[in-house]
């Protein structure tokens, strides 16, 4: 069962969010109705009420009719953007065919993570200083959003641009930062990958931006990477296992992924596998269900609705 019913009007509109598997009698329906309006059922965050955080990594989510809201509706707690350098401008799409002038990291993921992030960190006279630095769910507001930028164009000459443009969401105090000793925790943890250079982010402090390290080679070539350089590593699943047929991993499969992710974690790093079979449905599930019972960190899907369903009903 979903616990919330989302709607979006508008993007600039809140998200209207209301219990929806709960019998409710006419009189108490009435009842309700006109507590939409009443400032005793009504607070300042209520934005996201109700929408509980699940490990989702949203893969592509500006294919979407809404991009970053529809991530926000089912509660994934992180979101990617391919972006595109033209004209000193980051354009965002899955290739150069789909981009537009409107369509870029500003418009589609900037200013609406930092609008949510305004809501749910209104000015009140019932804040003490310092402000409060809430995240973007109501339910849990020290969870982290995850925004991996996968940078499309060259690397060295795109990441600077893509640095600036983080700019709104640094200046309202909202990045987690590494200071050359520790992590802080913040609303918005970013993470280049793609083409996003290494040396631009290792050996760099402080910064308020990390790097999407290779599973495969997290012992051998990159053994130096920390969780302050990279606090979640991912890999190509298809490349790592090939098919998964009878909806089950064999032998062989499993037991690379049981030794990849307990690598990883005992560097103190999250791990997420991309490009996972979409179908046939019963074996994208038994997929999932297998990323998860073995300890991945992030579910990367594309089916929002399908992996909510999933994750409502995992047992």
């Amino acid at each position: 069962m979903k616990p919330w019913v989302l709607c979006v009007s508008a993007i600039t509109a809140p998200l209207v969010l209301a219990q929806s598997d709960i019998p409710i009698s006419g009189s108490l329906q009435s009842i309700l109705s006109h507590g939409a309006s009443n400032p005793l059922y009504t607070y300042p965050t209520q934005l996201t009420q109700g929408i509980i955080p699940k490990p989702i990594h949203s893969h592509n989510d500006y294919w979407r009719p809404l991009p970053f809201w529809s991530a926000l509706s089912v509660g994934a707690v992180s979101i990617e953007a391919d972006v595109w350098l033209y004209n000193e401008t980051l354009h965002v799409g899955h290739e150069q065919s789909a981009l537009t002038s409107v369509r870029t990291l500003d418009s589609l993921y900037i200013q609406p993570i930092l609008d949510v992030l305004h809501r749910q960190n209104p000015n009140s006279s019932f804040v003490t200083s310092p402000p409060t630095k809430n995240g973007v769910y109501d339910t849990s507001s020290g969870q982290t959003l995850y925004l991996f930028i996968d940078v499309k164009t060259n690397g060295p000459k795109t990441w600077p641009y893509v640095v600036k443009a983080l700019a709104p969401l640094r200046d309202a105090g909202y990045l987690t930062t590494f200071n050359g000793t520790a992590v802080t925790s913040g609303p918005v943890t970013v993470i280049g990958t793609g083409n996003t250079p290494l040396n631009h982010v290792q050996g760099v402090s402080p910064r308020d931006y990390f790097w999407d390290a290779p599973i495969p080679t997290l012992n051998t070539t990159f053994s130096n990477i920390t969780k302050e350089v990279s606090p979640i590593a991912s890999t190509d699943f298809a490349v790592q296992f090939g098919d998964v047929r009878n909806q089950e991993f064999n032998s062989t499969q499993l037991a690379l992924l049981q030794s990849q992710v307990q690598m990883v974690h005992a560097k103190g790093i999250a791990v997420r596998y991309w490009d996972q079979p979409g179908w046939p449905v019963g074996t994208r599930n038994a997929v999932w269900r297998t990323l998860y019972d073995a300890g991945a960190d992030l579910l990367n899907v594309d089916d929002l609705e399908a992996v909510a369903n999933f994750w409502d009903n995992k047992g």
